[in-house]
């Protein structure tokens, strides 16, 4: 455990920071798990509007440097090539 008053400032921000990168992680894999049910129930215009929403989340997360910007773009383009299957 840390003992300088910064260090011990830091692990209260990390560990809040670490908090809400896992919530935020969290809600990105839900919106993509939520894409692919749409797409297995059939409806197309719930499947689009979670594929909208699941990009924008994985957009998001990129931004914020939870995930790199490649595998945001890997998400994405697995994304769309089942959209494109699924049409």
């Amino acid at each position: 455990m840390a003992n300088i008053k910064s260090a011990m400032k830091r692990v209260k921000i990390t560990e809040k920071q670490t908090m809400n990168n896992r919530a935020a992680k969290s809600e990105m894999k839900t919106t993509i798990r939520r894409f692919d049910e749409a797409l297995q129930a059939g409806d197309a215009t719930a499947s689009e509007k979670a594929y909208l929403t699941a990009v924008s989340t994985v957009d998001h997360a990129a931004a914020k440097g939870m995930i790199h910007k490649n595998a945001a773009a890997r998400k994405k383009a697995q994304m769309a090539k089942k959209r494109a299957a699924a049409q």
